[in-house]
C-alpha cells in the first residue's frame, strides 16, 4: 500500500526534476515545497557515504537537505534512525486516507454548489494564494501529466473553496490542495469538494480516491474518516539543521 501511495503522490504532485544518485531518489522541487523536494531511499541497503553525497547534492540544487520516512518501506526505519543520530529534525509527520469510490458516491454527498474546470480561474488562485500556495507550489499542478481537473465550491455569490484533482497511472484519484476560504469553514464545503472530486475520478475510470494531510490537521483527519476513507500509509521528514 505505501509504495502505491508513493507511486500516487509522484504522479500526481510532481517535482520538477528527478534524479537518481546511489540508492536515492532526489528531488528538485522548485521552490514547491517539502513534497517534491524531498529525498527518498529506494531499497534497504545505504550507507553513511550515500547520505553525505545525497545531502552535498540537495544543497548543489539550492534546497535543504531532506529525506522522506515512509516507515513501512525496507530500510526507511533504519535511515531514519541514523538521521536523527545526526541532528536531523523529524518534521511534518503525514498520513495517507483513501476510499473506494463507489462507496464514497454510495454515501449521495451533496455536491450542489461545485464545478470542475481547468485551467484553474483567477479566483481559485487567489484562494490558494490566501491560503499560503506560492505561485512555485501552484506551478506543480501544472506539472501533472495525467487527467486532471480544478474544482470549485460557490457559497451563494462567493467561491467558497477549491481543491485540485489528478489521476495517476493506475486506478487511483489523489486530492490536493484542499483549501476554504475562512469565512466558510466548517460548513460542509469540504465534503461538497471531495465529493465532487470523487465524481470526476469515476468518470476518469478510477477505482480510488485518496489524498495525504498532516497529522496535525485534526480537524481535516476527523472528516476524511468521517466520510469512510482509511489510512493509507503515514510518512514524515527529516531535514537537516542549517
Amino acid at each position: 500500500m505505501t509504495a502505491a501511495l508513493q507511486q500516487a503522490l509522484d504522479k500526481t504532485w510532481p517535482s520538477a526534476e528527478y534524479q537518481r544518485l546511489g540508492p536515492f531518489t532526489l528531488r528538485a522541487g522548485a521552490g514547491g515545497g517539502k513534497r517534491v523536494s524531498a529525498a527518498s531511499l529506494n531499497g534497504p541497503e545505504f550507507t553513511q557515504n550515500d547520505i553525505d553525497a545525497a545531502c552535498g547534492a540537495m544543497k548543489a540544487m539550492g534546497q535543504s537537505a531532506l529525506f522522506a520516512i515512509w516507515p513501512d518501506s525496507a530500510g526507511h526505519n533504519a535511515l531514519d534512525m541514523a538521521l536523527a543520530a545526526q541532528g536531523f529534525d523529524l518534521v511534518d509527520p503525514c498520513t495517507g486516507f483513501f476510499a473506494p469510490i463507489d462507496a464514497m458516491l454510495a454515501k449521495n454527498y451533496d455536491t450542489s454548489g461545485t464545478y470542475t474546470l481547468w485551467p484553474p480561474l483567477a479566483i481559485c488562485d487567489e484562494i490558494w494564494q490566501n491560503a499560503g500556495m506560492t505561485a512555485p507550489r501552484r506551478a506543480i499542478m501544472a506539472r501533472a501529466k495525467g487527467a486532471k481537473a480544478a474544482i470549485m465550491v460557490r457559497s451563494g455569490d462567493a467561491v467558497a473553496g477549491v481543491c485540485f484533482v489528478a489521476m495517476e497511472s493506475g486506478a487511483t484519484a489523489m486530492v490536493h490542495a484542499i483549501e476554504v476560504a475562512p469565512p466558510f469553514r466548517r460548513q460542509g464545503s469540504a465534503q461538497k469538494l471531495l465529493g465532487r472530486a470523487a465524481l470526476w475520478a469515476k468518470a476518469q475510470g478510477a477505482v480510488n480516491l485518496g489524498l495525504v494531510v498532516t497529522l496535525a490537521n485534526t480537524p481535516a483527519c476527523r472528516l476524511y474518516a468521517k466520510l469512510g476513507m482509511q489510512e493509507w500509509g503515514r510518512y514524515h521528514y527529516r531535514l537537516q539543521q542549517e
